[in-house]
């Protein structure tokens, strides 16, 4: 009897053992690319000081540390230019701050939105003394959770897409047409005048992934140059090619500087204007940054 035990729990412990084994999931990791345009220059991003990471008024970055990786994007507030100011300053400088406090482990992947907070408070407290404004978006993966963290002030954003279908998209926020939320350094004459949003008003979300996904982001100037569908297509076009993040990256920004210097393209941005009541057609000459994240398993490589 206590042999027939003892098999019979060596069996259970076996299987049991044998369920965690085949339960158990890799932490996954982002293969990203990306690449973009202003809309007055040509593409950019290969070269070397403050400007390296940015495109015109645009900024990103790509960072991680031993428990996520973390992407960014902001689009500073061309407005600025009247008064004499860098619009790619403050975004740039923003995106900068989120990457180190990234790479020295200073943040927490469930809370990108306190990393922008952070961020900003740095510029703030002028260690970074400038003036302006942007939008931002950060996307944290947790490996181990296989989840992603978002955080979405403005017109910038992100989608999820999974076997060729979007899945989880942000959500754009603007005060009336064309006037994104936006994050704001303000010189004390223009205290009160300007806008100015505070991170807490950021969309917040969370979302499991699956390896294979992929993770789109930009700023405005794509999302109001290309359709969804479009999109979609791109990704589907190149999804076995060995550099897919890349590749669709330099495609999918290439098509849609294309598209914004065309006048007789209905592109969402005319759309839009003429859902606000303005007669505008065409595509929309921007700076476009495109983040394309392919997610896959981190086997420690």
């Amino acid at each position: 009897m206590q042999g027939l035990f003892g098999r019979v729990f060596f069996r259970a412990f076996a299987s049991n053992v044998q369920t965690e084994i085949k339960t158990k999931q890799d932490p996954l990791k982002f293969v990203t690319g990306c690449t973009g345009f202003s809309k007055s220059l040509s593409p950019a991003g290969t070269g070397t000081g403050p400007k390296k990471w940015s495109f015109g008024d645009d900024a990103y970055f790509v960072a991680r540390d031993k428990t996520a990786d973390v992407l960014g994007v902001a689009d500073g507030v061309g407005g600025w230019r009247n008064y004499g100011i860098d619009p790619s300053a403050f975004s740039t400088s923003l995106m900068r701050v989120c990457e180190r406090l990234v790479e020295n482990g200073h943040f927490k992947p469930q809370s990108p939105a306190n990393l922008i907070q952070d961020s900003y408070e740095e510029i703030l407290a002028h260690k970074y003394p400038l003036i302006g404004g942007s939008t931002a978006c950060v996307v944290a993966l947790h490996k181990a959770e296989r989840t992603i963290y978002t955080a979405n002030l403005g017109d910038s954003g992100f989608m999820l897409i999974r076997n060729g279908e979007v899945v989880h998209r942000s959500e754009e926020q603007q005060h009336y047409f064309n006037t994104p939320f936006q994050l704001t350094v303000a010189p004390p004459e223009q205290e009160g005048l300007v806008l100015s949003d505070r991170i807490d008003m950021a969309a917040k979300s969370s979302y499991k992934v699956e390896e294979g996904d992929v993770l789109l982001m930009g700023t405005d100037g794509l999302f109001d140059n290309m359709h969804e569908d479009m999109i979609l297509d791109y990704i589907s076009k190149y999804k076995d090619h060995k550099d897919a993040s890349k590749v669709s990256a330099n495609h999918i920004a290439q098509k849609a500087h294309d598209l914004s210097l065309d006048p007789d393209y209905m592109s969402p941005f005319s759309m839009s204007a003429l859902n606000a009541g303005i007669p505008i057609t065409g595509g929309k000459p921007d700076d476009i940054t495109v983040l394309v994240a392919t997610v896959s398993c981190d086997l420690g490589t």
